[in-house]
């Protein structure tokens, strides 16, 4: 179904032209990412060698939400990659059910396309969470280490009455379509602890919302149980031998500071640090108490 009140713009190569960033073709459709630190290396040297780091993003906002950590990471010598999930961004909208196994090809076949070979640093964010402790679960031999900011899955989600709904078929598609977009914009507002950085955040937000294709995705999204729970998948990576960081904000609502109870619990490798006056995103509210904790992390695993 298309939402024509909202979304009146194909997504094809006239938009995503002033994105930045690079394209790729993948099994399901083409990903939008971005690669720092790409020089040319040596003969016969895979791309993903070097220390490298891969960015996943939670449930709506692309990879801008990483503008800190990747400029951050980037300025520290890392190989560093984001990208935006299918559905968000200026990656495709594909027909395809937005689940896990759709999410976690996505990131595979990213990588393989990219060449990366060696084990990397996977970072999620909120729902990313739950997609790069899937892939570790999944494919354990690519990964060096996870870290996982505010991470949902732990339990499920607790959706807005408005988000809730969207479960049902049907009339879903009409509510969604009318008052979605506000009610997205609202959820992610919700996510700061600072309301003063919440209106250039939105701005950035709404680029993605006006092209077709972003709201039957986010549909698919709750209906496919991303925002579920994910527990047993995290025990799995509990029982790996592989070091978990947790950076949560005091004051997140979204995913609240008590779910870490129920992570720490599946991976009992897994250290936690708390931020305080801090919303549901502390990489991006509080970047200048977050990066040094990662970073002493990924080095001290390096």
């Amino acid at each position: 179904m298309r939402f024509p009140l909202f979304e009146t713009k194909p997504l094809d190569d006239d938009a995503r032209r002033s994105a930045g960033g690079s394209f790729v073709s993948l099994t399901d459709g083409v990903t939008h990412y971005e690669l720092s630190n790409d020089s040319p290396l040596p003969d016969g040297e895979a791309l993903g060698a070097r220390d490298a780091v891969v960015l996943v993003h939670g449930f709506s906002v692309p990879y801008f939400i990483f503008d800190p950590t990747f400029d951050f990471l980037t300025q520290n010598g890392f190989r560093t990659l984001r990208y935006d999930l299918f559905g968000r961004g200026f990656s495709d909208r594909p027909r395809a059910r937005y689940n896990m196994d759709l999410f976690v090809c996505q990131l595979l076949d990213l990588l393989d396309a990219l060449r990366f070979t060696s084990p990397l640093n996977l970072i999620g964010l909120s729902m990313g969470g739950p997609i790069a402790a899937a892939f570790t679960a999944r494919r354990p031999e690519r990964v060096k280490s996870l870290t996982l900011i505010d991470p949902a899955g732990a339990r499920a989600v607790s959706l807005s009455p408005m988000l809730k709904a969207m479960k049902l078929p049907g009339l879903a598609e009409a509510v969604f379509g009318l008052v979605g977009s506000e009610s997205l914009l609202k959820s992610a507002a919700k996510d700061f602890f600072d309301p003063e950085l919440v209106g250039m955040f939105l701005d950035k937000y709404k680029v993605q919302m006006q092209y077709q294709g972003f709201k039957r995705a986010i549909l698919s999204t709750i209906r496919n149980n991303m925002l579920g729970s994910f527990i047993e998948t995290y025990k799995t990576v509990g029982k790996m031998d592989k070091p978990v960081l947790l950076v949560w904000g005091r004051n997140d609502t979204t995913v609240p500071l008590v779910h870490s109870d129920d992570l720490r619990a599946a991976m009992p490798q897994a250290e936690l640090h708390v931020i305080e006056e801090c919303g549901h995103i502390p990489h991006y509210e509080k970047s200048d108490e977050f990066n040094p904790i990662l970073l002493e992390f990924l080095k001290r695993n390096a």
